[in-house]
């Protein structure tokens, strides 16, 4: 930079990290924009959202606004000081936006399983990825697997599309007593599935496979996006829908688990992967999309299509093997360490710089 040059300013809508509930869109808001500042001290930072939340750990500028906030109050909030770039995180690029902008995308799920969003959620989607990438002279991809898609799909050129993996901090909450359990009715062994109940986490899978086997009970943690798959679920004895759970609870559902089931069709990345092994817990998953690069060689996998007598196999072998776990577990836990969301912000802030050039 230059003598008596201003540092350049950007604009981050950090409105996903404001919601009730946090999902992986929402942790990513929350913890790649708390670091920005550090990864990056030589931009100046501008964090805005529609409303208050504790703990971002960054100053907010709250513009209330409870209807198309991203699309009308956020531009308007940004005309007295125009920002040199706006980084969007995990939302919509606002169309009337005309400055530079870097957004991130995070799957492209309604395009490999359209049949699991309603026609104007879908339409919505569609709309706005195509806006993102016409207006975006790059694009972050959190794997190598949404970079594919974005590039095959809506035929984005591979060198505008950067890929900046998600991060895991070390479990710091502590888990909830094990008198829990019994209030949530979990007893015995049992597998753990986290993540919203939807098609494409293809949950029934894992019950087919968890009802094979002797005393153990599949609980499934996580939104219930789709309430006709619950219901299914519910209906079996071998399964245990909690809904989504509180960060301690969650801690002990993880270190009582026999083993941590990722039966999805398709991931954009897998946090419910990264969280597992960070936490020492053997992981089977289906060795689709995105999965098998964040699990790496630390990870038991089945071939998606593989029948519920295979994937029972692998689940029994996950549990009863204890020189398979005990090596599982380390190796987990070494690959786990190697993604940290302050390596996270750093790619993030390495790419704005990046196009300010």
């Amino acid at each position: 930079m230059a003598r008596g040059a201003r540092p350049a300013r950007i604009a981050v809508d950090v409105n996903p990290a404001t919601r009730a509930v946090a999902t992986g869109t929402e942790k990513f808001t929350r913890e790649v924009c708390k670091r920005l500042p550090a990864a990056a001290p030589d931009l100046r930072w501008r964090f805005l959202a529609s409303r208050p939340k504790t703990g971002l750990g960054v100053d907010v500028l709250v513009v209330p606004q409870r209807r198309l906030w991203s699309q009308v109050r956020l531009p308007l909030a940004l005309l007295p000081e125009p920002p040199d770039l706006l980084f969007v995180p995990a939302h919509v690029i606002p169309y009337a936006w005309p400055g530079k902008v870097l957004t991130v995308v995070h799957d492209l799920a309604f395009e490999k399983f359209p049949d699991a969003y309603a026609f104007a959620e879908r339409s919505y989607l569609r709309l706005s990825t195509r806006w993102a990438v016409t207006r975006c002279n790059l694009l972050v991809a959190v794997s190598a697997t949404t970079k594919r898609d974005l590039v095959h799909l809506y035929g984005v050129p591979e060198e505008r599309v950067r890929v900046v993996p998600l991060g895991i901090d070390p479990p710091s909450t502590t888990p909830a007593p094990a008198s829990r359990l019994a209030e949530l009715g979990v007893d015995g062994k049992f597998v753990l599935q986290v993540g919203r109940i939807e098609k494409r986490k293809n949950q029934l899978a894992a019950l087919a496979a968890v009802e094979r086997l002797d005393g153990v009970k599949l609980v499934v943690a996580g939104p219930e996006r789709d309430h006709e798959l619950s219901a299914k679920l519910r209906s079996s004895a071998h399964a245990r829908v909690l809904g989504l759970v509180d960060q301690s609870t969650l801690e002990l559902l993880y270190q009582q688990a026999a083993a941590v089931i990722v039966p999805s069709l398709y991931e954009g990345f897998g946090l419910p992967v990264l969280e597992a092994m960070a936490r020492g817990n053997v992981v089977v998953a289906a060795k689709a999309s995105s999965l098998p690069e964040v699990g790496g060689e630390a990870v038991l996998y089945y071939h998606p299509a593989a029948d519920a007598a295979h994937v029972a196999q692998v689940l029994e072998t996950a549990i009863d093997d204890r020189a398979l776990r005990n090596g599982l577990a380390k190796a987990a836990q070494a690959r786990a360490a190697k993604f940290t969301w302050d390596r996270t912000a750093r790619g993030i802030a390495d790419v704005i710089k990046e196009l300010l050039q």
